[in-house]
């Protein structure tokens, strides 16, 4: 497993990577309290759907752990912790596994029962924040594995066979607790002796692919070349038989009812350009990221974000021999800083252009009726959800 970690955590103490310093400097934040977790999250220091709901409920952990809290019946300890909840919630309104956190660590201290004290509610809190982040990593090692068994079988991938793959965004190390969703099954394709080369796309106007995940694959020697988001099309063409380019794999902020997802802005234009190529589209994703209360992708809502992201950009000075200073941080205008913007973070791709939902429960495909159906792994939550 990769030794790369986006978040560092002790009972009391939090400390989380600025990816925005990614690739040419690692600095950890402490997080303390919620205002940091929000400011954190809200800034992008810290991304990844999963990565997400981790620094928010550890975050909020720490600040109870150390205090002070309100001193009030059991009632009044609740509401607090649910204000702070409520707070937290809003730092990106579009990944659900920040919801479903939220809403697991809510019905955890209600669950102390009503004779509780405060110190019984924090100290329930703080389990259930610590399960969350335990649970993640042994999550991602599952996807890995279901998603590279589920290439094995519809692609033939072998060791003899190798294939190759794209991938959008960063869903890794960065993302997660650890291993990663999307790059989690590259990084088992790799390890299963499977995987030929890996292609990532910068992602813009964020770089996450250029930035976090070429630096990743880099980091754990993995096969790898990096293209513009606008070279997807002429890739698959030229150079897919060469390659054996045979799936896209992408993760998720969001799943809904009937297989919609939203996920990095520019993953639905990979995903019409794999269904036209004949290459399988793969969305990687524990079933925190399924929202079985939004029955379709028009439901879920898009975070928009500024202008500035799109027009202007950082990074690392070069020097005059071509080396990197890391050290100097310069920060230039790539647009005409009048013109009008439109920057969506996200954009929804609709599940009839998805070949498997692979999660931590094992692949979801499309029935013989063109739906998925997310019944049988998620059998509880189908019930009170879609069937109350």
């Amino acid at each position: 497993m990769s030794t790369l970690q986006a978040v560092k955590y002790t009972r009391g103490k939090l400390e989380v990577l600025d990816q925005l310093r990614l690739p040419h400097e690692f600095h950890y934040d402490n997080v303390a309290t919620r205002q940091e977790a929000f400011d954190s999250i809200a800034s992008m220091r810290t991304r990844g759907a999963p990565a997400i709901a981790i620094v928010a409920s550890l975050g909020l952990a720490v600040e109870l752990h150390n205090g002070p809290v309100p001193d009030g019946s059991t009632q009044e300890v609740v509401t607090y912790i649910d204000s702070a909840l409520d707070y937290l919630k809003e730092s990106r309104p579009t990944a659900v596994d920040l919801t479903n956190a939220i809403n697991q660590l809510k019905e955890r201290i209600r669950a102390a029962g009503d004779a509780a004290t405060k110190d019984d509610i924090i100290q329930a809190f703080i389990d259930e924040a610590e399960k969350i982040f335990e649970k993640d990593l042994k999550t991602n090692m599952a996807i890995g594995d279901f998603g590279a068994e589920w290439l094995r079988a519809q692609v033939a991938a072998s060791s003899d066979k190798q294939i190759s793959v794209l991938t959008h965004c960063n869903t890794g190390s960065l993302a997660t607790s650890g291993h990663g969703t999307a790059l989690g099954i590259i990084r088992t394709l790799q390890s299963k002796g499977l995987l030929q080369h890996a292609f990532c796309t910068e992602t813009r106007p964020y770089n996450q692919g250029s930035r976090l995940t070429a630096f990743e694959l880099v980091f754990e020697g993995i096969p790898s070349t990096l293209i513009t988001d606008s070279m997807a099309a002429s890739l698959f063409r030229t150079r897919g038989a060469e390659k054996n380019i045979r799936a896209v794999i992408v993760g998720a902020d969001r799943v809904v009812r009937n297989g919609d997802t939203a996920n990095k802005i520019g993953t639905y234009q990979l995903a019409v350009l794999a269904k036209h190529h004949g290459i399988k589209f793969i969305v990687a994703a524990p079933t925190t990221s399924i929202d079985l209360v939004t029955e379709t992708g028009d439901g879920i809502k898009i975070e928009e974000r500024k202008p500035s992201e799109l027009t202007q950009i950082t990074g690392a000075a070069i020097k005059a021999d071509g080396t990197v200073d890391e050290t100097t941080k310069v920060r230039v205008a790539t647009a005409d800083q009048r013109i009008n913007v439109w920057n969506p973070a996200f954009d929804v791709t609709p599940a009839e252009f998805i070949d498997a939902v692979v999660t931590e429960k094992g692949a979801v495909e499309k029935g013989a009726d063109g739906k998925f159906d997310f019944s049988k792994i998620m059998p509880e939550r189908w019930a009170q959800v879609v069937k109350a």
